[in-house]
């Protein structure tokens, strides 16, 4: 059986990080200014963490959601 699971990858523009959580693995949380270490960073931690806190966590099926907003000051 194969266990779906969302992550979002989200820019916080103040601290200048990547932020990867879950609304579907409660306390999942991680950040780095790297896009591509951080979604290496869930692949690694994430099994142990959802096996750790008792969630399905075999076949494990990710969905990555990304969104990046950035601020732009044009003068002139």
């Amino acid at each position: 059986m194969d266990n779906y699971y969302t992550i979002n990858f989200i820019w916080d523009e103040e601290a200048h990080v990547w932020v990867a959580s879950s609304e579907e693995i409660k306390g999942f949380a991680l950040e780095h200014d790297s896009f591509d270490i951080l979604v290496e960073r869930v692949k690694l931690a994430l099994p142990d963490f959802i096996k750790e806190i008792g969630m399905p966590h075999e076949n494990i099926l990710l969905t990555y959601n990304t969104l990046k907003t950035e601020r732009l000051v044009a003068n002139g």
